[in-house]
């Protein structure tokens, strides 16, 4: 199936290297647009069928995906419209976008809602889909096997895409500043910048991948490595009073306001 991605940003750039690493898509299968040529021109060396003109790449396309900012949808979906078939699948990654706005600027059609994360570069986005009434099994079956491609992906209800927004997607951020703070805690107790940030990485990934692969609740995991008067209990302690399981909740909360105005 032809993927055509509209707007080669950080997120679009990163669903586009992330296919490409899998491999099952050929670069010459998938179509990526920019205003910006010197953005698209290092997937043009791997392959990918680049463009300007989004109307043309939309063309012959199975899937369509919008990687633009919210108040471009609108437009650049009046600018899609005719070139679209009747099967083509057209999915959104603009954040609080409903797909019942969706359906007011494309009609009802197949419409899917897609909140992914920059972890697509790498296959490992959690990305979530939610998918309009006019959508049907088979369908959803193909948007959800095309993002498990780049990660793990599910469908959920749309009533929970503002959550799965701040998450999933912004949960990059505040798992990436949570390394930074470590990296410049290992800086201070004495290892180089590169070797502290290797550690950190590898010490999250590690956690994460006990978690997902035993189901385990995070706490079972941590029981696992305290001890009584222990180093480990010691640190914990010292950052919840510091506020630390606050800060998380409260920036995850006041993230999710931010979206539903």
């Amino acid at each position: 199936m032809k993927i055509t991605i509209i707007g080669s940003g950080n997120i679009g750039s990163a669903l586009a290297t992330g296919l490409l690493r899998e491999g099952s898509v050929i670069p010459d299968n998938i179509s990526m647009t920019d205003v910006t040529q010197a953005v698209l021109t290092p997937f043009a060396a791997k392959g990918i069928r680049v463009m300007q003109n989004n109307a043309d790449a939309a063309k012959n396309a199975g899937i369509i995906v919008l990687c633009v900012k919210p108040y471009l949808i609108h437009d650049v979906i009046k600018e899609i419209l005719p070139s679209l078939s009747a099967d083509s699948l057209l999915v959104s990654f603009a954040a609080g976008i409903s797909l019942d706005q969706m359906t007011l600027f494309a009609g009802k059609r197949p419409l899917f809602r897609v909140i992914p994360n920059t972890a697509m570069a790498v296959c490992q986005s959690m990305t979530c889909i939610a998918a309009s009434e006019d959508a049907g099994a088979a369908q959803c079956d193909t948007i959800l096997e095309i993002f498990s491609r780049v990660g793990k992906a599910i469908i959920i209800d749309e009533s929970l895409m503002n959550a799965a927004t701040v998450i999933a997607s912004c949960g990059t951020a505040f798992a990436l500043r949570y390394l930074r703070a470590a990296m410049t805690a290992g800086v201070e107790t004495g290892f180089r910048p590169a070797v502290a940030e290797a550690l950190i990485a590898q010490t999250m990934l590690g956690a994460a991948v006990l978690v997902s692969e035993s189901g385990n609740h995070p706490e079972v995991e941590i029981d696992k490595v305290i001890t009584p008067k222990g180093i480990t209990i010691k640190g914990l302690n010292e950052m919840e009073h510091a506020g630390f399981s606050s800060a998380v909740m409260r920036g995850i909360r006041a993230a999710y306001e931010v979206l539903n105005g």
